[in-house]
């Protein structure tokens, strides 16, 4: 989409993305893509023998280019959440297609970016408890879907009740609906209540953040009311617990519908800044600054 472009371009401006923090993904070959989907329903979307119906349910029709954009997008989500386990926090600037199911796609997302990067982390990286944390409007069903009964993953959903999209909703491990209409007030206090709890029971060691930006007020097609601001401090208000919690984060930037792409990408940019300012903080939660910690400690435990 243009506004990934957009977005990467506005980053470099602001000095938030500069050459040595900015990473080329590769796309994921078929059996990590397999490891969130069904392989028939993988093949078929490789080799453009899938049915019109499935292509309908997702809504673009079929190219080698979308297969191309496709497979990039995922490889930035499994890109990302390697480098939070070494950097602490990584984030995107396309990425949170959730509504990708394990045998279909639906709602423009073709294969689930952040549930294959999880899979994929937990398979060559052995990452431990995973939490996903999903800020979009609409609720993140695919990702539901696929983690349904995993007890490694657990997923979180706060949304607009009054979306009509997903027509159908699946039952995440915890799932908090909002009013159409909620302010920034309303949602960063929802949020406050319920995310300690949740990082504090969950104990993740690895964060999956959708960082929707189509809880904003003037979003085509959202409908909450949120302001740049509040989405700021919702971003930070995350960035803060997670850090805290001693997890590593792995971002990607979610929904954001309006003609105007620059004005979604000012949106989008907030997720930036936000995880920028916590950068350091994330960083200590790493694996190799934990040994490193350790092995201070037991050498003070010496003296």
């Amino acid at each position: 989409m243009p506004k990934d472009a957009l977005l990467y371009q506005r980053l470099c401006e602001l000095g938030i993305a500069t050459a040595d923090r900015t990473f080329t993904p590769v796309p994921p070959d078929f059996e990590t893509l397999c490891l969130a989907h069904d392989a028939d329903y993988v093949q078929s979307f490789l080799d453009g023998t899938i049915s019109d119906a499935g292509m309908r349910c997702i809504g673009l029709p079929w190219s080698k280019d979308l297969v191309t954009r496709t497979l990039i997008g995922t490889g930035s989500a499994i890109l990302a959440s390697r480098l939070a386990l070494d950097l602490g926090i990584a984030v995107m600037c396309n990425g949170g297609t959730h509504h990708a199911h394990p045998g279909h796609g639906s709602g423009w997302c073709i294969f689930n970016d952040q549930a294959v990067a999880a899979r994929s982390v937990q398979r060559d990286c052995s990452v431990g408890q995973t939490l996903f944390i999903d800020l979009d409007v609409h609720q993140g069903d695919g990702t539901a879907a696929i983690f349904h009964n995993d007890s490694s993953v657990f997923t979180f959903s706060m949304h607009c009740e009054a979306q009509s999209y997903p027509a159908i909703l699946q039952k995440s491990d915890v799932d908090i609906p909002l009013p159409a209409g909620c302010d920034d007030l309303q949602y960063i206090s929802t949020l406050q209540r319920v995310l300690p709890s949740l990082l504090k029971k969950v104990q993740p060691e690895l964060v999956m953040y959708n960082a929707g930006a189509d809880v904003h007020a003037d979003d085509s097609l959202g409908k909450m009311a949120l302001s740049n601001e509040g989405i700021l401090e919702r971003d930070r208000l995350v960035m803060k617990l997670c850090s805290e919690a001693g997890s590593v984060l792995c971002a990607a930037i979610g929904g954001g519908y309006e003609p105007d792409h620059n004005k979604i990408v000012e949106r989008h940019v907030m997720l930036h800044k936000a995880a920028a300012e916590y950068a350091d903080a994330f960083l200590l939660n790493t694996k190799r600054a934990k040994k490193w910690a350790a092995k201070e400690e037991a050498a003070v435990g010496k003296v």
